[in-house]
């Protein structure tokens, strides 16, 4: 770990100063990703900003049309526990309950599970030049790959790591950033770009910008989120899903289905969608939804099991709804 300074601004324009007056310098916020790329040294900056000392980023708040105004520094424990949400938008608290483990959802933002780096051993581990590295290989193609995409994938091979973009995509929401260039918000859909654009860099976040909140458009209908793991008690998913449904009249008159642990994006799933759209919730539904999420896979050389598990994983969500 190199040496670097800690600055500790209170206002948003401070941050932003503070980061442009030295290159390189990086923004914290619960630090859990932070810390692991200072370790591995894939970070050196010269100065970290802490971003905790800003009033008005850890607020969760419900606005009279229902929907939600989430603070970039909400802590991923509280957002899981917060009634409000559990009430009105299910799928976004189940997956910020399921990240990782208790010890590290107390520390963990909201703004940093969006923005973490992907979890792949090859970017994580220093040895390797990686192309998430500016390298040429992707290691994951030859390599150990049994955790990698089944969608989207080329030239890199590493899967999105958020639970709760999965859950944010599906409920449509959007992202408000703060940066040199002024404010800007965008939808949480467009925001991730895949790795064909550019194998560096996972999203369309700006130098020197701050994520400063998330909205969340009111609740239309109901929605959860669901994964699979390994280990139960701590783990990455192996592949996870998030639905926003609205029915009327028993039939289905709106529908997102986003993947999560697939591809290198949250992975919305339209064929999916489409085959629920008009339909009754029935097994022949459920069982069509299941088959359509995964048409076009393309699975590596060691995770082939993905494709079984997003049929059933897809199918067993659904029927929570029914």
């Amino acid at each position: 770990m190199n040496r670097f300074e800690v600055a500790k601004p209170t206002t948003l324009a401070q941050a932003k100063d503070l980061v442009q007056e030295k290159a390189w310098s990086i923004y914290k916020a619960g630090g859990i990703d932070v810390i692991d790329h200072l370790k591995e040294h894939l970070a050196e900056p010269p100065r970290i900003v802490d971003l905790k000392s800003i009033p008005g980023l850890s607020e969760i708040k419900v606005e009279a049309d229902g929907s939600l105004r989430i603070g970039a520094l909400v802590k991923l424990a509280d957002l899981a526990a917060d009634e409000r949400v559990k009430k009105t938008h299910a799928a976004l608290a189940i997956a910020a309950g399921e990240t990782a483990s208790p010890q590290v959802r107390n520390v963990a933002t909201m703004g940093g599970s969006v923005l973490q780096r992907p979890r792949c051993w090859y970017y994580r581990l220093e040895e390797y030049q990686c192309l998430k590295k500016g390298g040429e290989v992707c290691y994951a193609v030859g390599g150990e790959n049994r955790y990698h995409v089944i969608f989207g994938g080329g030239p890199s091979y590493a899967v999105h790591p958020s639970n709760s973009a999965v859950a944010l995509v599906a409920l449509g929401a959007s992202f408000v950033f703060d940066g040199p260039k002024g404010g800007r918000t965008v939808l949480a859909s467009e925001f991730f770009q895949l790795p064909s654009k550019n194998a560096q860099v996972e999203n369309t976040l700006g130098v020197g910008e701050i994520l400063t909140e998330v909205r969340v458009p009111a609740g239309a209908g109901r929605s959860i989120y669901d994964e699979v793991r390994e280990r139960q008690a701590f783990d990455w998913p192996l592949v996870s899903v998030a639905v926003a449904l609205r029915l009327e009249g028993g039939l289905v008159k709106d529908a997102r289905v986003v993947l999560g642990a697939v591809a290198p994006i949250p992975w919305r799933s339209n064929r999916a969608e489409a085959a629920l759209m008009g339909k009754p919730l029935n097994e022949a539904t459920l069982q069509d939804a299941g088959r359509a999420a995964t048409v076009g896979a393309a699975p590596l050389s060691d995770n082939g099991y993905k494709v079984g598990l997003v049929q059933t994983l897809v199918r067993r969500t659904l029927a929570q709804l029914a």
